[in-house]
């Protein structure tokens, strides 16, 4: 893959070259990251986002790096320090900078090397990101067969494509691997405030892959699971405990209540590179971000002369608070759709597969 991937690439000059996912779904416009506070930018203000894309930027980020500090590993260091605490919840964003510095501590060429340790890492998260489209579509077909249905609808929450995972995404890629099958599928995709991700992102990316899909408003979910409107749900995560306990974009909580009410499988599709092995109590432990009031109380869009604009929707005085994320207890997930193959939220599956 050379460091081409869907989401970024390294350009002609062999610097980094992101999707400005701020823009979309109304402008595609990409950004040329040429230094580590830019990497760093980029990932703080969510010029990427989703915890896999996070942790590939961060990947070419310390190539990006690299080119700063004339071989220098000590001054690499300091400079994988601002990329790596640009953003707390997504564990890949801290895996990526650790595993490229362990990579690099003996490199006498940091600059060569960590270009090429980057795109291996970003290719075998692709590599993953296939297995996972695979696994999860194997789900699909069997919840199919047991339902004698022909047609499938499956509820996502947040954006888990290929704009947050390269190069097809967690909890999308089995919807792409479904569509390559022939499966009739239909999503219902979340606007997942307060960014909407959802409704900008992810209803983004199935249009251009040509996915029948369905824009809800969040708190429309439950009632479809009710209805028997929803087959199944699969969301992505930004961090999974070694317990299995799984942080999610803010609301994910809510929607796993709903799916085990109403016996509805609750699916999450993760890299290996997710987990967190240092936690084993989610809910307690995994840090949650609290993010500016302003997403809450500002929404962006075009009126009606097709300018893209954006605008209070709450009383100016009136305070907001925004955690990012929340966290679905183990129990209330069906199963991990991971590269390795469907596994139990529970600490000692979770060992034996990928630590065993």
């Amino acid at each position: 893959m050379q460091g081409k991937y869907r989401a970024l690439w390294l350009n002609d000059d062999g610097l980094l070259e992101v999707i400005d996912q701020t823009k979309l779904p109304f402008e595609y416009k990409t950004k040329v990251l040429k230094t580590t506070q830019e990497v760093a930018t980029a990932i703080q203000d969510m010029t990427v986002r989703g915890a896999g894309v996070i942790g590939s930027v961060a990947a070419f980020g310390i190539y990006i790096a690299s080119m700063e500090v004339d071989d220098d590993y000590e001054k690499l260091k300091e400079k994988a320090l601002l990329i790596r605490e640009s953003r707390p919840t997504a564990v890949n964003l801290m895996w990526a900078v650790d595993k490229m510095l362990e990579l690099l501590k003996d490199s006498t060429d940091l600059v060569n090397d960590s270009k090429l340790y980057a795109i291996k890492l970003n290719n075998d998260e692709a590599l993953e990101s296939q297995k996972i489209a695979e696994y999860g579509c194997n789900i699909i077909e069997r919840i199919l067969v047991e339902k004698n249905k022909k047609k499938i609808n499956i509820l996502t929450h947040c954006n888990a494509g290929w704009l947050a995972v390269i190069d097809e995404g967690t909890a999308l890629a089995p919807i792409y691997e479904a569509l390559r099958r022939g499966i009739d599928v239909h999503v219902w995709v979340d606007e997942t405030r307060p960014r909407n991700q959802g409704a900008s992102l992810t209803a983004w990316e199935l249009t251009q892959s040509g996915v029948n899909h369905t824009i809800i408003a969040d708190n429309t979910g439950g009632h479809l699971m009710q209805s028997g409107e929803v087959d199944m749900v699969i969301v992505g995560a930004d961090r999974v405990s070694a317990n299995g306990d799984v942080a999610n974009k803010i609301g994910t909580y809510l929607k796993a209540l709903a799916a085990d009410d109403n016996d509805v499988p609750f699916y999450v599709a993760i890299p290996a590179s997710t987990f967190d092995f240092d936690i084993r109590d989610g809910v307690k432990e995994i840090p949650i971000e609290l993010r500016s009031e302003d997403e809450v109380k500002y929404m962006r869009g075009v009126d009606s002369d097709g300018v893209v604009r954006e605008v209070l929707i709450t009383p100016k005085d009136s305070p907001a608070i925004n955690y990012g994320f929340d966290v679905t207890p183990a129990r209330l997930i069906t199963g991990l759709i991971t590269n390795k193959g469907v596994c139990e939220a529970d600490f000692d599956k979770i060992q034996e597969k990928f630590r065993g």
